[in-house]
């Protein structure tokens, strides 16, 4: 099957439920190694958009990728001096590049030795506690038990376990989620950490559109380098 345009795989998904999700998500790579291979940037289709080629956004996604594909082949080589990498300025690049606050992008690292997820970034989380990884009510849990991705765009209504959104990681006070995609991050075909972008506020109206396929497109493209460089970072 030629691909030509990823929202036509749009049927595909089931937003809450994430169902029929896995052919989608398995496809997103393959249409992100098309367009980098072929020059095409897709024009953004979902609801609300303008539909104007978004040039600019590819190519700082695109880089974003090839330099952390970079500092990981740095820290496999054990180069000397060894790349600094700061996972905060990561998380602030990813958020700019999918249009949300710094401290709405989460990476947490798998721990296999004690069976949980912990917060790498933010930083104001990371002393917090832990996500085991048992929890039922728990979406990161459930995002790297079943290695598969889910966008929500009615997070604030589903039953989740909302023990970290009590935090205050910046401004004045605590902000529920109310939109959310959480997306596993591999290395070597297992999970070594999980990715959360949300949007948060204190109603759904506020915090800005829904995410997208593009969004999530988007984000899985930045797993495969994040996850080998989790798999250096954070080795037990």
């Amino acid at each position: 099957m030629v691909v030509e345009n990823f929202y036509s795989f749009e049927r595909y998904i089931d937003y809450e439920t994430s169902e029929k999700f896995s052919l989608a998500a398995a496809l997103v790579p393959f249409y992100i190694m098309y367009c980098t291979w072929s020059g095409y940037t897709p024009p953004d289709l979902s609801p609300g958009s303008s539909s104007k080629p978004q040039g600019n956004l590819m190519s700082t996604h695109l880089n974003l990728v090839s330099e952390l594909e970079r500092l990981a082949s740095e820290l496999e080589a054990e180069a000397s001096p060894p790349p600094q990498v700061s996972l905060a300025s990561i998380a602030e690049r990813i958020a700019k590049l999918v249009g949300v606050r710094p401290d709405e992008v989460a990476i947490l690292g798998l721990s296999t030795k004690w069976r949980h997820l912990y917060f790498l970034v933010p930083q104001a989380l990371r002393n917090v506690g832990h996500v085991p990884l048992s929890s039922t009510s728990a979406l990161a849990a459930r995002t790297a038990r079943e290695s598969r991705p889910k966008i929500d765009n009615t997070f604030a209504k589903s039953r989740h376990a909302s023990v970290f959104e009590g935090v205050r990681v910046s401004g004045e006070t605590a902000e529920a989620i109310q939109k959310i995609i959480s997306a596993p991050i591999l290395a070597e075909g297992k999970v070594v950490g999980i990715i959360q972008i949300s949007r948060k506020g204190p109603n759904a109206k506020g915090v800005g559109p829904d995410f997208t396929s593009s969004d999530l497109g988007s984000v899985l493209a930045l797993c495969k380098p994040l996850g080998r460089l989790l798999q250096r970072i954070t080795a037990e």
